[in-house]
């Protein structure tokens, strides 16, 4: 997982966030992962986030509303539109912090801190290694504040899409 600071590191200073892992399965259970609803719910949020739902019309043009439920019973939902799809290789999408109809809503609605934009575009790459994958997500847009916990919540959801895949 790398970070890359665009900004100087000054307050409210918005920066590269690029997260790569290299996960035991090959390209197409990876593909699934991002591509299926039902495959997606099971490794999206952070460690003790579950996903109730995700509604995603996976298409250049579709849209997506996906949802993460805190243990403290908290709902979070993003949205976005598919942007770019190269099957097996890249996925491209808009991000917004929504409520649960997919209408974008400030970031600070959720009690996050920062100037964060209101839409970010997400790119996620895929490479095979020998049987392999190599995933990469770069989002660029993130304020400095709230980089931690994108970094460690990142990890996370890493970490249970590392376990769905098995």
């Amino acid at each position: 997982m790398a970070m890359k600071q665009q900004s100087g590191g000054l307050a409210g200073a918005v920066n590269e966030y690029t997260m790569s892992r290299v996960f035991d399965a090959p390209v197409e259970k990876l593909w699934r992962a991002w591509s299926d609803p039902d495959t997606f719910k099971m490794w999206w949020g952070p460690k003790g986030f579950t996903s109730e739902s995700a509604v995603t019309d996976f298409r250049v043009g579709g849209r997506y509303v996906w949802n993460m439920h805190s243990p403290e019973g908290k709902d979070f939902y993003s949205a976005g539109e598919f942007k770019e799809i190269v099957p097996m290789k890249k996925i491209v999408f808009t991000d917004s912090f929504s409520d649960e109809n997919g209408k974008a809503i400030p970031a600070s609605t959720y009690g996050l801190p920062g100037n964060w934009p209101m839409e970010l575009t997400t790119t996620v790459t895929f490479e095979k290694m020998n049987g392999k994958t190599k995933m990469t997500w770069n989002e660029p847009g993130i304020p400095e504040e709230s980089l931690k916990d994108a970094r460690e919540g990142g990890k996370e959801s890493m970490d249970k899409l590392e376990q769905a895949l098995k």
